[in-house]
């Protein structure tokens, strides 16, 4: 007589646990890895934005006869394809400030960052 194995092939539970463990595991890796790249980059795209901003308020003030002191905001549209960008990492609108001084960002997150392309 010939006895019938019923077990089919399937997984047991401790396989289960062990990859879902591993899966965690890399989860917990990589996941504040993707969360100060995106920091970064939303900061590297504040600076930019703000470069881009002190080069159109320099320009609109060369090419008007603005001086020092000065308020340039009226005229910087022109100068920026696509009008004055938003700050990525807060969301909200930049400051021009007056000709001669470089232009702000309002996020408390970015304000640290602001000068970093002056030096």
């Amino acid at each position: 007589m010939r006895l019938e194995n019923n077990r089919q092939g399937a997984f047991t539970l401790v396989e289960i646990m062990i990859v879902v463990a591993i899966v965690g595991l890399l989860a917990g890796i990589a996941v504040p890895t993707y969360v100060l790249a995106r920091a970064q980059s939303q900061e590297k795209v504040c600076v930019n934005n703000l470069r881009q901003l002190d080069g159109a308020k320099d320009e609109a003030a060369l090419e008007n006869g603005l001086g020092t002191g000065d308020d340039p905001a009226a005229l910087v549209d022109a100068y920026i394809k696509g009008g004055v960008p938003v700050c990525p990492v807060g969301d909200t609108a930049y400051t021009l400030n007056t000709v001669g001084t470089p232009p702000a960002c309002g996020s408390s997150e970015a304000v640290r960052h602001n000068t970093a392309f002056l030096n």
